[in-house]
């Protein structure tokens, strides 16, 4: 069986089971309560790239890759800009974020399966609030989160760093122990699990062309506890085993 192929496949009830004691559930946004297919990232990551040409006037391949040097450096392009240049963050962030929205559906199968979930659902972000409140709202999800942490309530500190994760948890009571982490990157895990939540690495079912190959692969590792490629599937679930939901009906034949 492929790597590919395992981690498509149902989530055993017992496995299910696991997640019983969770009372807090906590979505990355991007990549992870949209599919790729939305073509949402490509247009911040390319906006992102106008941005440095305008600041230093540099050419498309030079702002490309001192983009991705910040972004390996300091997690995030913003933080690099930040720390070496002293940039606004807001301008970067607004900048960023003007985005065409027009392939975004509602998704009311993955809203239905997060509504059921018993105990608080929140938005956990390196993007802006205004980016999760947009995307959220379009996908008509908005509604069944309590609230959103993004970069600037991180104090523009990005994920993986812990200290992102520790503020999270202090500023909205969050027992880690009874909370479940769902994320596309698995880098973003590592903090997570080792703070006692337990943790989901939502991938692309098939390979997306705009994202580098490794951010989009499912290491073997401690740290990433459960992996899927249907994340309303996978919540589906859950809430079947924990009784919040019927078991839905094998077809005949």
């Amino acid at each position: 069986m492929t790597e590919t192929s395992r981690i498509a496949d149902p989530l055993p009830l017992k496995t299910a089971h696991h997640f019983d004691d969770v009372n807090v559930w906590i979505f990355d946004l991007d990549n992870t309560l949209y599919p790729h297919e939305c073509q949402l990232w490509p247009q911040v990551d390319q906006r992102i790239t106008l941005f440095l040409v305008d600041m230093f006037g540099l050419d498309g391949l030079s702002a490309r890759a001192l983009q991705k040097y910040y972004y390996t450096r300091y997690g995030t392009t913003l933080k690099g800009l930040m720390d070496e240049h002293a940039i606004s963050p807001h301008d970067f962030l607004d900048f960023a974020h003007q985005i065409d929205l027009s392939l975004v559906d509602p998704d009311p199968r993955l809203g239905q399966a997060i509504e059921a979930l018993p105990g608080r659902k929140l938005i956990l972000t390196n993007g802006s609030r205004q980016h999760a409140e947009n995307v959220s709202r379009k996908l008509g999800i908005r509604d069944h989160f309590e609230e959103i942490f993004d970069i600037v309530a991180a104090d523009f500190v990005p994920k993986p760093e812990t200290r992102t994760y520790e503020k999270f948890l202090r500023q909205h009571d969050v027992d880690p122990g009874r909370a479940a982490m769902f994320e596309d990157l698995a880098k973003n895990l590592v903090a997570p699990a080792a703070l006692g939540m337990k943790t989901v690495l939502v991938l692309p079912k098939v390979a997306d062309p705009f994202r580098e190959l490794h951010e989009q692969t499912a290491p073997e590792a401690p740290y990433i506890h459960y992996r899927t490629t249907d994340l309303a599937g996978f919540l589906e679930q859950i809430e079947t085993a924990r009784g919040v939901r019927p078991p839905q009906a094998l077809p005949k034949g």
